[in-house]
């Protein structure tokens, strides 16, 4: 394996989940001319060889991991927290998927959209906190005003 391609598969096991942008700024601390098409191409040859994989968190660029780093992500979409969880969780639609449409999940490629248990709690806390409103008072546009 080149030095490059090395610089490239280390700084994707140090990030744990990276884009390729990500992975570009860690290779450059140490090697300044490696540009992002040497990452973008390195990272296609290790998905080829089946050392890294890709997920796709939501809009923008998809993220990269060690092959053997599976999980489903859980993107909330209000803060864009991703969390992990066991491909297990799927079993039960991966078993029906296959049974009812011959089609072979791969939940290790999967992120489920959401909204994480903070964000949730801040909702609740939010309309914990809204006044309440008086369903006596006329409302604007209701049809005793017209």
């Amino acid at each position: 394996m080149t030095p490059q391609r090395q610089l490239v598969l280390d700084a994707v096991r140090q990030l744990g989940h990276a884009t390729p942008e990500q992975v570009c700024s860690r290779v450059q601390a140490t090697a300044p001319a490696v540009n992002i098409t040497t990452v973008y191409r390195t990272l296609d040859l290790l998905e080829e060889l089946g050392v890294v994989r890709h997920a796709h968190l939501g809009h923008g660029a998809p993220t990269y991991s060690e092959h053997q780093h599976r999980h489903v992500h859980l993107v909330c979409h209000h803060c864009g927290r991703v969390d992990e969880a066991p491909t297990e969780l799927l079993s039960d639609v991966a078993s029906r998927t296959l049974a009812d449409l011959g089609f072979h999940l791969d939940a290790t490629h999967v992120a489920l959209s959401g909204t994480c248990v903070d964000c949730a709690h801040d909702d609740e806390d939010s309309a914990d906190g809204a006044p309440e409103q008086d369903d006596t008072a006329p409302q604007e546009g209701a049809e005793g005003d017209r």
